[in-house]
């Protein structure tokens, strides 16, 4: 891992769980970072679903999966994140990825919200297998997030620790309200 921005540190962990074949899901698909790197480790056998609520997500997301010439494997949702128990069945997804926050290059006034993001990360934990990891990516700051940021951490940390293993990480020393990554293992 050369790089150190949170997408690259996240994506190291993603690299080392997802498996050929594997059925993933991008709860929040912005332009398309996760959606592909899931499409490419997941293969032709695999399965990746990604939501967003906004239609230059899906824009975004497809012409960077065509350009990368993913594997054809994928299917881009225009809603919430809180519907993806509609796209799958409990303990079926090996990994489920989330940046929370706005769209980058978006409007930042549609960014995600922490009610609708924490019941979208504890449908998310109802779909994992067991050994699935499910990755936040938590960024706040300036014109959104500072409420997302403290409930969703809040949320995560309580947690029960017999079923879950959750690691959260921060920059430490970065100005600005730096990004938080967080990891959570199904045990």
């Amino acid at each position: 891992m050369k790089n150190y921005q949170i997408t690259s540190f996240v994506h190291h962990f993603l690299e080392d769980h997802v498996q050929l074949g594997d059925f993933c899901i991008d709860a929040t698909m912005g332009n398309g970072n996760d959606t592909v790197l899931l499409s490419r480790l997941a293969g032709e056998q695999g399965k990746v679903v990604a939501f967003d609520i906004q239609q230059m997500a899906l824009d975004n997301t497809l012409k960077r999966l065509q350009a990368e010439n993913c594997p054809s494997n994928y299917e881009l949702i225009l809603d919430s994140h809180e519907t993806m128990s509609g796209y799958a069945k409990e303990e079926s997804v090996s990994c489920i990825t989330f940046n929370l926050g706005y769209l980058p290059g978006g409007d930042h006034a549609k960014a995600t919200r922490a009610d609708s993001s924490i019941r979208a990360i504890e449908t998310g934990l109802a779909l994992l297998k067991k050994k699935g990891l499910m990755t936040v990516c938590i960024y706040s700051g300036g014109d959104s997030g500072f409420e997302e940021k403290e409930a969703v951490l809040s949320y995560i940390k309580g947690l029960d620790a017999k079923k879950y293993l959750v690691i959260i990480s921060e920059y430490a020393n970065r100005p600005n309200n730096p990004p938080i990554p967080v990891l959570i293992i199904k045990m």
